[in-house]
């Protein structure tokens, strides 16, 4: 890292895939010093990790990695946090900091507040919004992060300094940091995130149990590819988000239930004056989206 940066010499990753993986690769692409060291639940994706230069040790003693490392960072699904935060608690030396690579926030500093006890000051959340549908160490890339955004979600017991760091670390990574608070973060998310992945997997269910869905999806095309990339994401990590953000969900889905039902009404009607003005209303709204 640059002199004028803050520096860390040690992180601690918890979970290698792509999210983790990422992380470790785009640091160690701008301070080739820094010692990353893996944890995670299959002995062979952490020597795969290694051999792919993602990580430089598989963790073995938990304490001594754990409380000599500068930052820890769990990259685990939303759900295994919060034991994960319980069994590192005590090793967590003074100045180490946790931060997290979440897609729900509010669940986690729960998480958090449960398990760190009086160490809660130490863990700044974040949310890197650059996640894709591949999996695995193999799927990490340095540039994952590069003009992408993280969103932190400082908790009252952090100090301004430690927040800093957490954000010069992701700056490090190529990321545009933004702040929200953990509710307010949900949300956002269960809106533009959360739902777009509900609705991706239950078009997919669907033809998945149709007689004759071979021959749906071989006519399929761009639209629906694009539309489904993300039904392609990992079911386990999406059931602990959908679950930990349950509330803010249902709201959505409400929602959009209603949405649809406008539109059947539309077709039930043959109302193509208003299927045109919701189509033309989406089409100006997605065109004038500026995605950075």
């Amino acid at each position: 890292m640059k002199d004028t940066e803050i520096r860390f010499n040690k992180i601690v990753i918890f979970g290698v895939g792509l999210i983790g993986g990422s992380f470790a690769l785009a640091l160690r692409r701008v301070c080739p010093e820094l010692e990353v060291v893996g944890f995670g639940r299959s002995v062979e994706t952490l020597r795969l990790a290694k051999e792919l230069s993602v990580i430089d040790r598989i963790g073995e003693d938990l304490e001594s990695e754990v409380s000599s490392s500068d930052l820890v960072m769990l990259a685990t699904p939303v759900g295994k946090m919060g034991e994960l935060m319980g069994k590192i608690a005590p090793f967590l030396g003074e100045r180490t900091l946790i931060t997290d690579g979440g897609s729900t926030k509010s669940d986690v500093v729960a998480a958090a507040r449960e398990n760190l006890g009086d160490k809660i000051a130490q863990f700044v959340p974040g949310h890197p919004i650059a996640g894709a549908e591949l999996s695995g160490p193999e799927a990490a890339r340095a540039d994952l992060y590069q003009d992408r955004r993280v969103v932190l979600t400082p908790l009252p017991e952090n100090s301004k300094e430690d927040v800093l760091r957490v954000r010069k670390v992701w700056e490090e990574c190529g990321a545009n940091v933004s702040e929200l608070a953990p509710d307010q973060h949900d949300a956002v998310f269960a809106a533009v995130s959360h739902l777009p992945h509900l609705l991706s997997f239950a078009l997919v269910h669907d033809i998945a149990l149709r007689q004759n869905r071979d021959l749906l999806l071989s006519f399929a095309a761009s639209g629906f590819r694009d539309f489904t990339r993300i039904a392609a994401s990992s079911p386990e990590m999406w059931r602990d988000i959908c679950m930990a953000n349950r509330d803010a969900l249902l709201r959505e889905l409400k929602g959009y239930a209603d949405e649809l039902y406008a539109i059947y009404q539309a077709l039930e009607k043959n109302d193509a004056e208003k299927l045109e003005n919701i189509f033309s209303i989406a089409r100006d709204v997605r065109s004038n989206w500026n995605q950075n």
